[in-house]
């Protein structure tokens, strides 16, 4: 297996000449938790205050939208983020979603989804879910579909710079780990293992 480009500086290689797009392309690792807090808060007070949804049904739905989120992580790691288009553009466009960190696997600027990615899916699972389900069940389910990407995001940049050696986590780092520096179309699950298991993409244990 030809080995990939990878490099160990922490420095963001800038990406566009435009600095307003360039600016759009880094973000904290904060600012998706700012954003997105206050969104599962809204939600849950609407679910148990407004439409008064029993604690029982709210939190089997809450947890089912964890569970779909971690379905949906999966399945855009696995066949959108590594998807690689023959055409020069959709190369360009690959490198931009997902390639620069692969290349660049310590930038912190380029680690949790920037809202200008973030944002538009958020309003996009909304109305999915809005025409799958009634307002009922959508006002616990999306909080935690929100909250499973939430973890997704923070348990990202954790286990790129954050020192982990024990327990369950140390087990997802090394999980992680492996998809960036031994085999890219493995180790898809980034919070959890559970789908590469499911679809047979995790690593062959020694």
């Amino acid at each position: 297996m030809p080995k990939n480009y990878i490099s160990n500086s922490t420095d963001s290689p800038r990406m566009f000449r435009n600095g307003f797009l360039e600016s759009l392309s880094k973000v904290h690792f904060s600012v998706p938790l700012i954003i997105y807090v206050p969104v599962i808060l809204f939600f849950c007070w609407k679910a148990l205050w407004q439409v008064k949804m029993g604690a029982g049904l709210f939190i089997a739905c809450y947890a089912g939208g964890i569970f779909l989120w971690s379905l949906t992580e999966y399945v855009l790691h696995r066949f959108i983020f590594h998807y690689v288009p023959k055409s020069k553009w959709g190369l360009k466009l690959h490198f931009i979603f997902h390639g620069v960190h692969h290349d660049y696997p310590k930038d912190k600027m380029r680690l949790v989804m920037p809202p200008s990615v973030s944002i538009p899916l958020a309003f996009g699972f909304y109305a999915l879910f809005s025409a799958l389900v009634s307002e009922a069940y959508l006002y616990a389910l999306f909080p935690g579909f929100v909250t499973g990407y939430l973890c997704y995001d923070m348990i990202h940049y954790a286990v790129h710079h954050v020192n982990i050696n024990n327990g369950i986590w140390l087990k997802i780092k090394k999980h992680h780990m492996l998809h960036h520096y031994s085999d890219a179309s493995k180790g898809y699950g980034v919070s959890s293992s559970f789908w590469d298991k499911v679809f047979r993409s995790d690593f062959i244990k020694k």
